[in-house]
This record gives C-alpha cells, sequence and structure tokens, in this order.
C-alpha cells in the first residue's frame, strides 16, 4: 500500500471512529442531564479528544480534527442527532451502545497506531499512542461528568487497545499488507473488549 492510501483508509477510519465516540459521548452526557450544548462539548470532546493529543505529541500541528472541518462537523452532527433521538434511543438495548463503543475504541486504536507508524515512530511508541487515541476522548468525556476514567479501573478498556494496536504492528512484521494488519489488530481490539463485557473479565484490583 503506498502512503496516499494508507492515508485515504486512515482518514475513513478516523471518521468512522469519530461519529461512533460522538455518539457516544452524545449518550453519556443526556444520561448525565447535560443541556444541548453540554451534550455537542462531550460529543466534540469524546470524539476528537484523543486524536487532537495524539497529533500534539507526534508534531502533526495544529491537529487534524483542527484543521479539517469535517472532524468537527461530524461530532457535533453525531452529539445533536442523538439529542434529537435520545427519547427513541432510550429503548434501545445497553448492549447496542457497549457495542458501538467497542468499534469506536477499536478503530481508533488502529487509526492512531496508524498515523504514529507514518510519522516514523518506534513499534512501541506507535502501540501507546493508538491507546491514547483510542481512550483519550473517554478520560475526557469522564472528567467532564466528574467520574473515574474507565482506564482508571479494573474494566478491560485501554488493555483491549494496547493489544490491538501491538497484534496490528506484529502483524505488519510477519508479512501482513497494512491493510489486513489493521484489520487483525482491530477484530483483536473489538473482540477482546465484547469478550471483556461478556464474560466480566476484569483486571485485578488492589488489594483483591
Amino acid at each position: 500500500m503506498i502512503k496516499a492510501d494508507g492515508e485515504s483508509v486512515l482518514f475513513a477510519v478516523d471518521l468512522a471512529g469519530t461519529l461512533l465516540f460522538a455518539v457516544e459521548g452524545g449518550s453519556a452526557a443526556t444520561s448525565g442531564g447535560l443541556d444541548l450544548l453540554g451534550v455537542l462539548v462531550l460529543a466534540f470532546a469524546t470524539a476528537l479528544g484523543g486524536g487532537i493529543v495524539r497529533d500534539l505529541l507526534i508534531g502533526a500541528v495544529p491537529p487534524a480534527s483542527l484543521r479539517d472541518w469535517r472532524y468537527a462537523a461530524l461530532a457535533f452532527l453525531g452529539g445533536f442527532l442523538f439529542f434529537s433521538l435520545h427519547r427513541y434511543a432510550a429503548g434501545i438495548s445497553p448492549w447496542v451502545v457497549l457495542i458501538l463503543d467497542a468499534a469506536g475504541l477499536s478503530l481508533f486504536a488502529i487509526a492512531g497506531t496508524e498515523k504514529a507508524l507514518l510519522y516514523k515512530m518506534p513499534a512501541f511508541v506507535a502501540i501507546l499512542l493508538g491507546t491514547i487515541t483510542a481512550v483519550g476522548g473517554g478520560v475526557l468525556r469522564d472528567i467532564f461528568l466528574s467520574r473515574v476514567p474507565r482506564l482508571l479501573q479494573s474494566d478491560i478498556y485501554a488493555t483491549a487497545a494496547i493489544i490491538g494496536s501491538a497484534v496490528m504492528i506484529l502483524s505488519g512484521k510477519i508479512g501482513l499488507s497494512p491493510r489486513w494488519a489493521a484489520i487483525s489488530g482491530g477484530v483483536t481490539c473489538f473482540t477482546l473488549r465484547v469478550l471483556s463485557l461478556w464474560f466480566h473479565w476484569n483486571l485485578p484490583r488492589v488489594g483483591a
């Protein structure tokens, strides 16, 4: 895959993750009783916070999500749609929200890792940046809602992003094409996250 192809796939994955996390942020905001502005702010922070931090760390400034209006527009659109339709969404199974969140986590973990690799970051750093991309927006969301960020709890969340990013890089090392390496990492992250929810897997707690 030539660099232009990698960047186009990265852009598509970034947008897909942005929409999913914007909806998830909107869901958290409406559950927290925020008004329309609060919903839009939380949707923006959840969808784009991790990517902004990643870009600042690798020197891609201004961050892509601030240079391209489509990122912010998609984030606000996702938040607005959930705010407008939240009454209908109230009847949706919580599992649907969890699946969407797992999908967004996977997409951003892969997008963050891919962008770090495009900027010639070492493999270990690329894994960290992929994880930051995946969980950074969720951390901001939880801080705004005055609750302990999910990745600091025992839940298998950031761990799934770390493993998915690592699988992506290892797949590339053994000769898979960038596209299939990304798919392998994304599927691994998504599967691990969903299985951890289904089987109630958790990391060890202090004193447990």
